[in-house]
């Protein structure tokens, strides 16, 4: 059973102390191919070296609405640059968060868009952040159109859902789905087309239910995998190949040997 994890944060500073033992894991795990976003232009050059030292990890350059402190508008022209010379699997993290008190949504608007026009210049999919901003991010997919992508992290409306899968967006599911507590989002992935849904760890953050509190990792792909394929009554191995199948499609990932 061969998994993607189509969103995780595998440069982030929780790792070095473990990085190459988690990495393992991951493999053991059937994890074959990991999709790493940024969230500074600062975390380039770190992201850049941590994928370039593994065939495994894929990634995504892009500037974070939960940063927008540390972003320039210099840093749109470095992207620009970024992505012309790197050749990345995607544009992102990129988005709207208006969830977080004190963000400038202003400022957000203007980097999110700004984005979204280079990823529809390069031909590249975006990776999109969302919190409390669904219908927005929408509208401004639509405004600036002939976009692909993945909204991480869903966590919207059945009908928000479904305007995404017309425009052709996919949607990322991981820890958030696992708690007994989320009824709208165990409800929507159990009856979904299975052509939209990623999987997703947002490692190391949004641990599932069986270790709450504590750093997610990619290796913990299978548990989000399995309470998938409960909620919908359909064997496990289904999720896995048409989820990584969606994947690998959407980011243009090399099959796995």
């Amino acid at each position: 059973m061969q998994l993607v994890d189509s969103h995780c944060h595998l440069d982030a500073p929780e790792f070095d102390g473990d990085r190459e033992a988690m990495l393992a894991r991951a493999r053991a795990a059937g994890v074959g191919a990991m999709v790493v976003p940024a969230i500074t232009a600062a975390s380039w050059p770190g992201l850049r070296q941590a994928c370039a030292a593994d065939a495994a990890l894929h990634p995504a350059y892009g500037l974070h609405p939960m940063f927008l402190a540390e972003h320039h508008p210099t840093h749109l022209d470095e992207l620009r640059t970024w992505l012309e010379r790197e050749k990345p699997c995607a544009v992102g993290e990129c988005g709207l968060d208006f969830f977080v008190e004190g963000l400038d949504a202003t400022a957000q608007r203007h980097y999110f868009q700004a984005q979204l026009q280079l990823a529809r210049e390069f031909g590249l999919p975006v990776i999109v952040h969302a919190r409390r901003a669904v219908e927005e991010v929408i509208q401004t997919l639509r405004r600036v159109g002939d976009l692909r992508g993945v909204i991480h992290s869903f966590s919207g409306s059945p009908e928000q859902a479904r305007q995404l899968w017309d425009m052709g967006f996919l949607i990322g599911l991981g820890g958030p789905v696992t708690y007994p507590r989320a009824n709208r989002l165990r409800t929507l992935v159990a009856t979904m087309p299975l052509e939209f849904l990623l999987l997703e760890t947002d490692a190391p953050d949004q641990p599932d239910a069986d270790i709450r509190g504590q750093r997610n990792e990619p290796a913990r792909l299978p548990a989000i995998a399995s309470a998938i394929a409960a909620l919908r009554g359909q064997p496990v191995e289904d999720i896995a190949a048409r989820t990584t199948h969606n994947a690998r499609q959407l980011f243009d990932l090399p099959a796995s040997p």
